[in-house]
């Protein structure tokens, strides 16, 4: 069930998102300012969050900046204000969606069911056996337990996986893990893929090497 965290100071429209939130199956969590808000997404995972702008004690762009500091959680923003400024910056800041009040909640649940199918869809295929992704806090589990590896084994694994089945090149794996502007060698690949496998451990074989080109990641057959 995916859960979500609807702030607003207005409890009538919280209220009210909440009831049309869990008749459509999700369950819900309510803030009522930009505090209260970050402090209950320090302690807790959400799968979106349904963010106001006009609140008491911290607004909702300086929400949604603290936010982004702590986890890459989905979020969409509802105001009245419909200055193309305010949407400017909240997309800046990494918000998914914006919604301009007054609004319809069946819009509401509509555009939440959007963001996660856009943000959640590629996650299908990051539980595979007993390897999973856990893409907020960039984590590699096998068989339940994190393995420790570095934010670039992630990627790295991510970007493999995302590719399953398809012979990634050397030089694509740098591009989409380290950026354009590295200037390091391909070599800097090899040393992670090294590395992922040691730490996916029986599960390294699904990592195959095409020799001279890159790496597939694989479920048919032992390499």
């Amino acid at each position: 069930m995916n859960k979500l965290l609807i702030v607003d100071d207005e409890r009538n429209i919280v209220m009210v998102l909440k009831e049309y939130a869990e008749f459509n199956g999700f369950s819900v969590d309510c803030a009522y300012d930009g505090a209260e808000a970050v402090e209950m997404l320090e302690h807790n995972n959400y799968d979106c969050v349904i963010m106001d702008i006009m609140m008491p004690k911290m607004d909702g762009f300086e929400a949604v900046r603290a936010l982004k500091d702590i986890k890459n959680t989905p979020v969409i923003m509802m105001s009245a204000r419909t200055q193309e400024e305010d949407k400017l910056q909240g997309f800046e800041l990494g918000i998914d969606d914006y919604v301009t009040k007054p609004f319809s909640p069946k819009e509401v649940i509509a555009r939440i069911k959007a963001v996660l199918k856009r943000t959640q869809g590629y996650l299908e295929f990051a539980e595979i056996d007993e390897i999973s992704l856990d893409r907020t806090y960039k984590r590699i589990l096998v068989k339940g337990q994190d393995v420790h590896a570095t934010a670039k084994e992630f990627d790295l694994l991510e970007t493999l996986i995302r590719n399953k089945g398809i012979v990634v090149p050397r030089e694509k794996l740098l591009n989409e893990v380290w950026g354009f502007d590295y200037d390091g060698d391909e070599r800097t690949v090899d040393t992670h893929i090294k590395m992922l496998r040691a730490h996916l451990g029986d599960f390294a074989k699904y990592i195959k090497t095409s020799r001279g080109i890159g790496y597939e990641f694989s479920v048919e057959g032992d390499e």
